[in-house]
């Protein structure tokens, strides 16, 4: 019998019996990046948090076809079914894209919401046929709204699929910012080893020397080798330890969108590379480039790095909010809770 994540506490096999309507979300994390943890985690909080009359319930995705029939045995017409959100839509990451498929092809009658993600289906073979096949299973689904964190992404779901696409910021963005006054000493390199990698090492390198002498440097990823896996119950704790981290640094350096997002949340200098196609690019300027601690750059000369550095760590910590932009989810939301209501009536 599949898990069901009713709250941060408590794990049941059963969907809890009541009135209260539910929202499933499905394809929830246990693998160890801290960045797609923490947008689970903010996709709860959002839902707690703006629409409480929801009760909660979210399925890992491991657990998605054992979960699927059980849903089905008790879903009403007001449910809301969800799939999480990250940077995972397209052909880079097949086990994703077929668990998305399934879940969106199955709950056809309920409002279905696929939560902000970047995408990119390859131009090549294996592309075209994922693309296809994407294509087919999302078809099928009048009721799926499609959420873009990016407006690259926002153009090539509009071309992609026939569905309602809305635009957003990343979920993580929703958390509240953290200012703990920590004394800050240090540079933190959050990079990347996967295949989305493209900043030159020799890059890496020449940032490290600039940055090194006087204080620690130390290189890690938002992938976590401990522990092996993470659960709704644990990511919490997982989570605050990584903006801790973050707010003891005087800068970041990263090619990880998520590593940005929590430079942003901790009033942290960061400057971010790009990845293989351009998500962390993209959301930057759509969403962040207003905040006057954090930069973008696709720049492999040294000296302009530098000096980009050096007024990244002079920049003051200000106040920012794209709380606002999440109004066009809301609206999804709001018009599912009305539309339920007057079926009743």
């Amino acid at each position: 019998m599949a898990n069901f994540y009713i709250d941060t506490t408590e794990v049941v096999h059963e969907i809890p019996q009541n009135d209260r309507p539910k929202f499933y979300m499905f394809g929830v994390p246990s693998y160890t990046n801290m960045g797609d943890q923490a947008v689970s985690l903010a996709e709860r909080k959002y839902i707690e948090n703006e629409f409480p009359t929801y009760q909660y319930i979210e399925i890992i995705e491991e657990e998605d076809d054992e979960a699927i029939p059980v849903v089905q045995e008790h879903l009403r017409s007001d449910d809301i079914i969800a799939f999480t959100g990250g940077g995972n839509m397209g052909n880079l990451y097949h086990n994703h894209e077929e668990a998305r498929r399934k879940v969106f092809a199955t709950f056809v009658d309920n409002l279905t919401i696929s939560f902000p993600q970047s995408i990119h289906f390859e131009d090549n073979e294996d592309g075209e046929i994922e693309k296809k096949k994407s294509q087919e299973a999302y078809s099928k689904n009048s009721n799926l709204v499609l959420i873009a964190r990016d407006a690259q992404s926002f153009h090539r779901m509009l071309t992609t699929f026939d569905n309602k696409v809305i635009f957003t910021p990343d979920m993580v963005l929703y958390m509240n910012s953290v200012d703990w006054k920590f004394e800050r000493n240090g540079a933190l390199f959050v990079l990347r080893h996967d295949s989305e990698k493209v900043v030159k090492q020799t890059t890496i390198d020449k940032i490290k020397e600039i940055l090194g002498g006087d204080r620690p440097v130390e290189r890690v990823d938002t992938v976590l080798d401990e522990p092996k896996e993470i659960t709704p119950i644990t990511r919490d704790t997982l989570f605050e330890q990584q903006l801790e981290l973050f707010s003891h640094q005087e800068i970041i350096i990263t090619d990880r969108w998520h590593a940005m997002v929590f430079s942003v949340l901790t009033g942290t200098p960061c400057l971010l590379f790009g990845n293989s196609y351009g998500k962390g690019k993209h959301a930057y300027f759509d969403w962040l480039e207003h905040v006057n601690w954090i930069d973008y750059t696709d720049e492999t000369d040294i000296d302009r790095i530098e000096n980009t550095l050096k007024d990244l760590m002079a920049q003051k910590r200000h106040d920012y909010d794209v709380k606002k932009d999440f109004q066009q989810l809301s609206d999804v939301i709001k018009e599912n809770i009305k539309s339920s209501k007057n079926k009743k009536a």
